[in-house]
């Protein structure tokens, strides 16, 4: 049986979805190859059948990481084998790998100029050059890097985990010096940046934060009843959408923090939410169930059960052009699931990663 396989790029993971890695599972690490499996007689993506395996790389352990998609298509993507790994979007090629010290379980982002940055066990953010894999600058903090997010300005934004480390940080992507700190009361979520620059962000001390990007200050605070470790997302009108392991989604004012509704789901909403066009809000939750909401007032629209009771939706949904909502479930499973909206709602940042492609960067259009 093979350890790890990235596959199934070209239908899955270049609409976005995350795939999430049931802890406690265990394989022995495979020596990673040079070479890649292709079916016979496929090499282009508008031959192939719909459903078909367009090729597969292995890694040397478990890939729990969300691939980010260069401009030129190359695939990122890290694994537990402490690796990023440069894939060829349609041969399944490795273009080059490079080896942290420790678990890449964050998912990189990709800067304007094509440098990769990406977070390890290893306590550190580090960037890399996208065409040859060579390490531009490192940068050690306390505790692992969440999934970082890039500025209009090009300031890098992660947060970190651990008992020593539970800040913000706000790194210069071309020279990865510090800019500022933010220190929470708990690990930090994969932040999500406003069209007036602002970071929200959220935390296990149970609260979402707003922080000036810029200067780091602290713009207002909202506490829950439980860890908010998913990533926020942002309506077309600035609202902050949001779960919490108090089993409720939240929605809230960007400019003010003041909530405009909850959501009570069955079980905690660790699931970061996707906004469709429309200002529909789809998020997922631990109670099995995957939940399409109202944007202005929280009301339910639809549901569907997709997993059971406490073995649920922890995935992260992407919207495709077609209608399609792509999520998947602890149940090993990927659904797509035929919604009314028709692509990803015009806004800052309306999924974790800010598009489909996972490159984490906000746009430049500001205010």
């Amino acid at each position: 049986m093979k350890t790890t396989l990235i596959s199934l790029l070209a239908l899955f993971f270049v609409i976005g979805c995350t795939i999430t890695i049931t802890p406690g599972f265990r394989q022995t690490p495979k020596a990673v190859p040079d070479t890649i499996t292709t079916p016979s007689g496929i090499n282009q993506t508008s031959k192939a059948e719909p459903g078909t395996i367009l090729w597969e790389f292995e890694a040397g352990h478990w890939v729990s990481s969300s691939p980010a998609i260069g401009a030129d298509g190359t695939i990122y993507i890290g694994s537990k084998d402490n690796k990023v790994y440069a894939l060829d979007r349609t041969t399944g090629t490795k273009k080059w790998e490079f080896e942290t010290g420790d678990w890449v379980n964050s998912s990189p982002a990709i800067g304007s100029d094509g440098t990769v940055y990406v977070g390890s066990l290893d306590n550190k953010l580090y960037a890399i050059n996208g065409k040859s894999g060579v390490k531009l600058w490192e940068f050690e903090t306390g505790g692992e890097g969440s999934s970082p997010a890039i500025g209009p300005d090009g300031t890098v934004y992660f947060g970190s985990w651990g008992k020593k480390d539970k800040k913000l940080y706000a790194i210069n992507g071309k020279s990865g010096v510090k800019l500022w700190e933010f220190e929470t009361g708990g690990d930090v979520s994969s932040p999500a940046i406003g069209a007036d620059g602002t970071v929200y962000v959220g935390s296990v001390d149970n609260k979402l934060y707003a922080i000036n990007g810029k200067s780091g200050v602290k713009l207002w605070e909202f506490e829950t009843g439980g860890d908010v470790d998913s990533s926020p997302a942002i309506g077309a009108d600035g609202t902050i959408y949001f779960g919490s392991r108090d089993y409720k989604v939240y929605a809230l004012d960007g400019e003010t923090g003041v909530k405009q509704w909850e959501f009570k789901t069955g079980h905690f909403a660790a699931s970061s939410p996707a906004v469709g066009e429309g200002g529909t809000v789809y998020v997922g939750s631990w109670d099995g169930r995957f939940y399409a909401l109202e944007g202005k007032t929280g009301v339910k629209k639809w549901e569907v059960k997709i997993a059971t009771f406490n073995r649920g939706v922890f995935s992260s949904p992407a919207i495709g052009a077609d209608g399609a909502v792509y999520v998947g479930s602890f149940h090993s499973k990927i659904y797509a699931i035929k919604t009314e909206s028709l692509g990803l709602a015009k806004s800052p940042w309306p999924m974790r990663g800010q598009n489909a492609r996972h490159t984490g960067r906000a746009p430049k259009q500001l205010k």
